[in-house]
């Protein structure tokens, strides 16, 4: 493991909305981690998961559902979520203790759909403050097999409202417009290295168009401690030594910004959720 330099990657995750930290875990970590989510997923379904299993399937996604809350039945998915890598980076990002509110698995197979571009406050819904994403490749990820897609600075726009997306190419059917003056670019990672995110910054993935190859990835989302609010879909939030912390329902539907044309100029109005 590397000692990462926390000072240039805080300006960075402040500056852009994200930071990689490059080998934040082994590859024999990541390759361990992967084996053991596919043995989970293998042995059959858990509290959380949206999806059942199928094996004879079409869709990859529905013989490789992802898994949600594994920290809530596994050890090892708590250890992960609590440890000074992955939650205390994430302290050191936010500048202010963290609370630990979800883990997810995503296999993403060979010929799987992507998640159109949203942002992961739309969901959440810190308050005030925002959610931060941790986000570690267990496989090289690239464009072929689905990386993340972010764009860069979108941090700093508010949340956006949401329209329909393509599920061909998504397995959510919501996703949100990207402003033209601002770039969609790959995020390429190797096994073990981590991605933080704000939860304001617009991401998403495409499908994962090779023939024989996973993308599959362990991320955990926090929010400041200083929040006081939060969609309670997340409940219970947890402190570093595991202690259960509840908030103030923060039910969605509230305003959000969408981009319009306004004598040639694209311009970001705040209006009432639908």
């Amino acid at each position: 493991m590397n000692q990462p330099d926390y000072a240039d990657h805080r300006k960075h995750f402040e500056d852009e909305g994200f930071v990689v930290i490059e080998n934040l875990f082994s590859a024999v970590e990541a390759v361990t981690y992967r084996d053991h989510f596919m043995a989970l997923r293998a042995a059959g379904t858990y509290p959380g998961d949206m999806a059942g299993i199928d094996a004879t399937s079409d869709d990859p996604l529905v013989r490789y559902p992802r898994m949600i809350h594994m920290h809530k039945f596994d050890v090892a998915s708590m250890e992960w979520l609590l440890s000074d890598r992955i939650a205390g980076s994430v302290e050191l990002l936010l500048g202010e203790p963290a609370l630990a509110a979800q883990t997810m698995l995503y296999f993403k197979p060979a010929g799987a759909r992507g998640q159109a571009l949203h942002q992961d406050q739309y969901y959440l819904r810190a308050a005030p403050g925002t959610c931060v994403a941790a986000w570690m490749a267990l496989d090289e990820i690239d464009e072929a097999n689905g990386c993340l897609m972010v764009v860069p600075r979108s941090h700093k726009l508010p949340i956006l409202c949401v329209d329909k997306a393509d599920t061909t190419r998504s397995f959510t059917d919501v996703g949100v417009d990207v402003p033209p003056e601002m770039d969609v670019v790959p995020v390429r990672m190797k096994p073990g290295d981590v991605l933080f995110f704000h939860g304001q910054l617009i991401h998403g993935s495409y499908p994962n168009t090779t023939h024989d190859r996973f993308r599959r990835s362990l991320i955990a989302h926090f929010i400041n401690s200083s929040a006081e609010k939060v969609a309670d879909y997340y409940f219970p939030l947890l402190r570093r030594d595991g202690s259960e912390v509840r908030l103030e329902d923060n039910e969605l539907g509230g305003p959000c910004g969408r981009f319009v044309d306004t004598a040639g100029q694209h311009v970001l109005e705040i209006v009432s959720a639908s």
